[in-house]
């Protein structure tokens, strides 16, 4: 199994990398980007992209027959998939461990579930400190807010 596959769940869903495909992608079978094309439908640079490949990230990737890069809606899938997992804060070092458990068959669904309950708990963590500062920030904005009207009212009154 390669990084960007899916299967069916136990539960009958497919178990996708990322969620629902989003942005204007071309028919499975039809699927051959362009490594500008992927940096349009992503966001990412192509210097990211050549990075990710280097360091294991992603999976092999095809090449046309003049050599250039030529990206599936899987791969897509899996750039999806690693953006989520960068917003989490997750480690690269973690993400590319993540992605050779993958490589590495089904014996590693355990080790794949723990390295995402570890993340899904530190990203858990980050919310509630975030939600802190969420009410601090709020507090000073009524604050401020308050003061305004008072300052406002002793101007017209």
């Amino acid at each position: 199994m390669t990084v960007t596959e899916t299967e069916t769940t136990a539960e009958g869903g497919a178990d996708s990398c990322a969620g629902p495909r989003q942005g204007n992608r071309r028919p499975d079978g039809a699927d051959k980007y362009t490594i500008s094309e992927v940096v349009a439908l992503t966001g990412l640079t192509a210097h990211t992209l050549r990075w990710y490949e280097r360091i294991g990230l992603m999976p092999h990737i095809d090449r046309s027959h003049t050599g250039q890069r030529r990206y599936s809606n899987r791969d897509l899938d899996w750039l999806d998939l690693v953006g989520k997992l960068r917003l989490t804060g997750m480690p690269v070092a973690d993400m590319v461990r993540y992605a050779e458990l993958v490589r590495s068959g089904d014996d590693t669904y355990t080790e794949r579930f723990e390295l995402l309950r570890q993340t899904r708990e530190d990203v858990l963590t980050r919310i509630a400190e975030l939600q802190g500062t969420l009410a601090v920030l709020d507090r000073k904005l009524g604050f401020y807010a308050d003061a305004g009207r008072a300052l406002a009212s002793e101007r017209t009154g």
